[in-house]
């Protein structure tokens, strides 16, 4: 199995006005989503494309921004690989941006290969683009994509006519739709709006296909959607917490989780406890969840370095663990002598939070609970989160077969990776109480990594 190392942000453009600027700018809200490479392509009498090895504010010039020239365009930020990408098609010239992941690769590989085509990678970009170029028109390749490809996508293509913007027929990557005066958008997230003046429209729904030009979105196709699979760990790690995510703000998403950790301690009997703290960036929601439902005091126990990447979302175990020391510096004031609720999204490995425990108890904590939004990680994900494999998640050291059945089952992993990580106690949300705190429906959650179950049927 290929590794799965998708996080990605689109975002794109069409003004009045030249656009590369606003582009930019929209890219660089969507950092988040991959830190390693970012790039722009926009259409005047043709694409002009820029992509570099880096983020976007260190990277991106005003010469650049200059030569990007055109009232209309593209852009993307990664883990993997430098897009959007540009083709010379009977389309004309094309540029395409693309987060997710096919899971059927090697078989369009193969299949494109044994035509006569060929790739310089086999990145799935590469596939995406071939399919598309492959038909009569943009809507005709981005349909055969759906006819073709097994996975997860939200794809972005920029032509002479326009944009066009499209999610796979579940909806398992974002994308929304915003506008401001006189320019409408195309972004992963809706904060991307925010600072540009722009409200949101709407999401793109599953299987539809948006074209945006002068006169704002069009849908020019809508797909069969059997039913929706949302990516769950959007709202509970990926997305910005001042995001809204299909309709559901990412904050009062964190928030819910939190509190739904702190009902089910008071539930069992209360915890004492001085202060609740957070895994900085993604923990804060849930532990101030945490916090309004049970009243103990908020407080920072780890200062963030604003200048580190997100350590989950890099490449090899070694860079997360580089990343994760970098990241955050122990508050020792704050420590000594507490006894300390943690909350954090998920643990996925378990090294990292192991050493944030160690750095609490070296500093001085009196104790450390461990408190999880996300229930334990149990099985790879197929469609672009960073496990790939089963040897990379805590849980099935422990629970070497099946997902997790019962809150007894749930409580003897606790008891175990309490004892693993030298934390005094660790509790995680149920799936069932996880579905419930995001009030969504499992009907349109994908929660494969949780339960085994895939929602792409048939």
């Amino acid at each position: 199995m290929k590794s799965i190392q998708e996080k990605c942000g689109l975002f794109g453009l069409y003004s009045s006005e030249e656009c590369a600027h606003e582009i930019y700018q929209g890219i660089d809200f969507l950092q988040h989503r991959g830190q390693q490479y970012c790039g722009i392509a926009t259409f005047k009498d043709g694409i002009n494309l820029v992509t570099h090895h880096g983020r976007v504010g260190d990277t991106f010039t005003e010469p650049n921004i200059n030569y990007l020239k055109g009232s209309f365009g593209i852009g993307h930020v990664s883990l993997l690989e430098r897009q959007p990408v540009k083709w010379m098609s009977q389309l004309g010239e094309i540029s395409v941006a693309f987060s997710g992941n096919i899971i059927n690769s090697e078989e369009l590989i193969n299949e494109i290969m044994a035509k006569g085509g060929s790739f310089l990678q086999g990145y799935d970009i590469e596939i995406i683009s071939k399919i598309i170029m492959s038909e009569g028109n943009a809507v005709a390749g981005i349909t055969a994509l759906a006819e073709k490809i097994k996975g997860a996508y939200s794809i972005l293509l920029l032509t002479r006519d326009g944009i066009f913007a499209t999610r796979d027929i579940y909806g398992f990557r974002p994308l929304i739709l915003g506008q401001g005066k006189d320019k409408y958008a195309v972004s992963s997230e809706s904060r991307a709006f925010h600072n540009l003046d722009m409200d949101i429209v709407r999401d793109v729904q599953p299987g539809e296909i948006v074209h945006i030009n002068d006169q704002g979105f069009t849908t020019v196709k809508q797909l069969d959607s059997p039913h929706r699979a949302y990516c769950s760990f959007e709202w509970a790690y990926t997305a910005s917490i001042d995001s809204i995510i299909d309709g559901l703000s990412v904050q009062k998403a964190r928030n819910s989780l939190g509190a739904s950790l702190a009902q089910r301690d008071i539930d069992e009997g209360g915890i004492e406890a001085d202060i609740v703290a957070p895994v900085p960036m993604s923990g804060c929601g849930h532990a101030l969840g945490y916090h309004m439902r049970s009243k103990f005091n908020y407080q920072e126990v780890f200062l963030y370095n604003r200048y580190a990447d997100r350590s989950y979302t890099q490449s090899t175990q070694i860079a997360r663990e580089k990343m994760a020391k970098r990241k955050l510096s122990v508050l020792h004031s704050a420590i000594e002598g507490q006894r300390i609720i943690l909350c954090d999204d998920s643990i996925v490995r378990g090294t990292q939070i192991l050493n944030k425990v160690n750095d609490l108890k070296k500093a001085g904590a009196k104790e450390v609970h461990v408190r999880v939004a996300c229930p334990p990680l149990m099985y790879p994900c197929d469609f672009g989160i960073s496990t790939s494999n089963y040897e990379e998640l805590c849980a099935r050291k422990f629970i070497t077969e099946g997902p997790i059945e019962n809150m007894a089952q749930l409580r003897d992993f606790e008891a175990w990776i309490a004892d693993l990580i030298g934390a005094d106690s660790v509790k995680f949300n149920s799936l069932d109480i996880f579905i419930s705190a995001l009030g969504i429906g499992k009907e349109n959650l994908c929660t494969k990594c949780w339960d085994g179950i895939s929602p792409v049927r048939g």
